[in-house]
């Protein structure tokens, strides 16, 4: 059964899609199979692995709204050697047409039960929103992997995400977890963002990524070529240090992270 991981924050521009496309093209090259999940209308996290969110026919819109069956709509990856299951703006109409529905909050974890025996992970990427469709996402995952830019207000949009996940776990999904806490955009030059990630190390200790994701030009732009960093270029500081959090986590997995 795979590990299911949704990678959220209710503040936007923190990272969020960059760390669920490169994470999971990261677990991939360490022969991890990975199910990468688009749950949000932008569709970012399918362009960023080089499927073409305009001329999708199938998406997690069909899924969640029961139109299709998720082995249907999930699609393969070759420029992140990863199984996708993709998005676009159709899922704003998933939004309103779920409300109607039943288990309208359990919908994505009954569709990737159907495919979890499958892979050694699935992430979920989600909108910078707490709406139904991160609701599903938190719902369906075993933990919450939550991007941070070592800015001052990260910590005030923290504070919301884990109200958030207690309200999930007392109710949903007794299983969530905060599954680690990653900074991301740091520089190490700017002192508000050392004084930033002293902070959340001192009251998150263990739970807070060893891993720190450095402001690289190369992260910004692989996306509009549709790689990955890793396929983008293997060598930038981005891509390094999101292979040495992949690594982390299959450490922290029992994995042996290395192929």
């Amino acid at each position: 059964m795979a590990k299911i991981l949704t990678v959220a924050n209710q503040k936007g521009g923190v990272g969020k899609t960059t760390t669920a496309v490169n994470l999971a093209a990261s677990l991939a090259y360490e022969d991890q199979r990975i199910l990468l999940v688009d749950i949000d209308p932008q569709g970012n996290a399918t362009m960023g692995v080089g499927v073409d969110k305009y001329t999708l026919q199938k998406t997690s819109c069909e899924v969640l709204l029961g139109q299709c069956d998720i082995n249907d709509a999930i699609m393969r990856s070759e420029a992140a050697k990863l199984d996708v299951l993709p998005a676009n703006s159709d899922l704003t109409a998933a939004e309103v047409g779920l409300m109607g529905l039943d288990d309208k909050e359990r919908r994505l974890s009954n569709a990737l039960q159907k495919v979890s025996d499958r892979y050694d992970y699935i992430l979920i990427d989600c909108p910078p929103s707490l709406n139904m469709l991160t609701l599903n996402a938190l719902v369906a995952a075993d933990g919450v992997l939550v991007p941070l830019q070592t800015e001052y207000y990260a910590l005030e949009g923290l504070s919301s995400l884990i109200e958030t996940i207690e309200q999930i776990r007392s109710g949903p999904n007794p299983r969530l977890k905060i599954e680690g806490l990653l900074r991301t955009m740091h520089d190490s030059r700017n002192r508000l963002g050392s004084d930033v990630s002293a902070q959340l190390l001192t009251h998150f200790g263990d739970q807070v990524y060893r891993t720190v994701i450095p402001r690289n030009v190369r992260v910004a732009e692989a996306p509009s070529h549709g790689l990955p960093l890793l396929q983008y270029d293997q060598f930038s500081r981005g891509a390094a240090a999101y292979s040495c959090l992949a690594n982390e986590i299959l450490r922290r997995d029992g994995k042996i992270g290395m192929r």
